[in-house]
């Protein structure tokens, strides 16, 4: 293996190989510890063969069913669930806390529907709002936390690699129009469309300041960031370091560990290097190379004949414009860690080579069907871009009072409808129990398509969900 080290001292590792006996190996068979937890002792680096690969995928989802006990480091005493490592106002003697966490054992506790990875009924609810700041809370009063419900995690890592290469463009966009500006010497503007997807537009002056008042969807860095229901979190390893702390007390050197909070047991629990930058990649290894959802091809003859004419409904009634059936990708290699994550989740300008995991030698891979180009067509239905979902017609959406990262309360990430038909309940707070209601619920950009699937007829409404019902996890 390249040789591999951590700029800033988050993690010294010399390298012939990354997997070792595990840091906490058991002495005892019936010892109270997770065995996965420390079982590489270096960090991956370079490209993986495929053995390589599916060693450190099972090593992840070894972790990813692991309940953690207290012995390596399961809970927050002194620490919050805020994704900045923050100290609680006041201590508490309670271990779990449905409201503020930690609130589960293993990450499929909630992950788990129709398989381990997927999505979670509504009884597996988090609360949000703190956890992107720095404060703390312990109500479920919606003033002071919005309520979410559990994604599915399938194709994940296929989602990244999309949101780098539109991320990529738009940043080539910009650079290209502030170079024509300068040339010029007069303003230009410029169309932000990658992948098919409009993100509005900007205007680069021949000064170098670019005016983005005209953007739509999207942060002012440009950057997609593909991964909650509000398009917060720009890949599976800043997602994952937030939920290892909020949800279970096992915190990441790389944001918890004494480069950032000057500590090695920063929630004060006695457990010290709860979660090394290998045990946080083993996790996004599992995640990455999740298998995506497909279509199910029914028994039923009749069922066929539907779901193809509803098919046809759902483009023709305007809800493809958002939920777009397939996006193109050019490479299926999945680096971690990645280049857009920021302060405190490692990212590739901190370690001397990245891991690269070649999604192509996967079995699953090979089903996905290719454009004239030779892209990969990823069929996931959506645009990953932030839309209004409501308005003073349709509020039904808008229940939230938080806002997340100046993203306002109406404003949600179009929901990928890959897998929709293994997952419901369905809404980012799961209080829908069908696919009617939630296409009911739709308002906000979503109005034409919304009030023509309300007036057409029941057999097309039918279709429709007939169609969508074909949409499945199949592990």
């Amino acid at each position: 293996m390249t040789s591999c080290r951590l700029i800033a001292s988050i993690l010294l590792v010399t390298c012939a190989g990354f997997f070792g006996a595990a840091a906490n190996s058991q002495t005892v068979p019936w010892a109270e510890v997770t065995p996965a937890v420390g079982k590489i002792d270096k960090l991956p680096s370079g490209v993986l063969t495929k053995e390589e690969l599916e060693q450190l995928t099972d090593i992840g989802e070894e972790l990813f069913i692991a309940k953690f006990t207290a012995v390596e480091g399961a809970g927050r005493p002194k620490s919050t669930q805020a994704i900045i490592p923050t100290k609680p106002r006041k201590g508490t003697e309670i271990a779990f806390s449905r409201t503020a966490g930690p609130d589960a054992n293993a990450c499929s506790s909630c992950h788990n529907d129709p398989a381990v990875g997927g999505a979670g009924d509504f009884v597996t609810n988090v609360f949000v709002s703190e956890g992107f700041t720095n404060a703390d809370f312990d109500t479920t009063d919606p003033q002071f936390s919005n309520e979410r419900g559990t994604n599915h995690l399938f194709g994940a890592g296929l989602v990244e690699l999309l949101a780098r290469e539109m991320t990529d463009d738009l940043h080539s966009i910009r650079q290209a129009a502030l170079a024509q500006a300068a040339s010029s010497g007069e303003p230009v503007t410029i169309d932000l469309e990658t992948k098919g997807v409009l993100f509005g537009s900007l205007t680069a002056m021949p000064d170098g300041i670019v005016d983005l008042s005209r953007i739509d969807g999207i942060d002012a860095d440009l950057v997609v960031r593909p991964f909650s229901q509000k398009g917060v979190m720009a890949s599976l390893r800043q997602f994952t370091v937030n939920a290892m702390n909020h949800h279970h007390g096992m915190q990441a050197v790389e944001r918890f560990g004494p480069r950032w909070t000057g500590s090695d047991d920063f929630d004060e629990d006695g457990r010290s290097a709860e979660l090394a930058a290998a045990d946080i990649s083993a996790l996004v290894a599992w995640q990455a190379t999740l298998p995506n959802p497909v279509r199910m091809e029914p028994e039923q003859a009749a069922w066929i004949d539907v779901a193809a004419r509803g098919e046809r409904l759902f483009s023709d009634f305007g809800c493809a414009a958002c939920h777009i059936p397939a996006l193109p990708l050019k490479s299926l290699k999945f680096s971690d860690p990645g280049p857009m994550d920021v302060s405190g989740t490692l990212n590739d300008s901190q370690v001397a080579a990245p891991a690269v995991y070649d999604l192509q030698l996967l079995e699953w891979t090979k089903q996905l069907e290719r454009n004239e180009d030779g892209e990969i067509l990823v069929p996931l239905f959506g645009d990953l871009k932030r839309h209004a979902m409501t308005d003073v017609r349709n509020e039904q959406l808008g229940n939230e009072l938080l806002s997340q990262r100046f993203v306002d309360r109406n404003i949600f990430m179009t929901a990928e409808l890959w897998g929709v038909g293994s997952t419901a309940p369905y809404g980012h707070r799961n209080d829908f129990s069908t696919l009617d209601e939630i296409i009911l619920a739709h308002g906000g950009e979503a109005r034409d398509a919304q009030l023509k699937y309300r007036d057409a007829g029941e057999n097309d409404r039918s279709a429709i969900i007939a169609f969508l019902r074909t949409l499945v996890i199949q592990p």
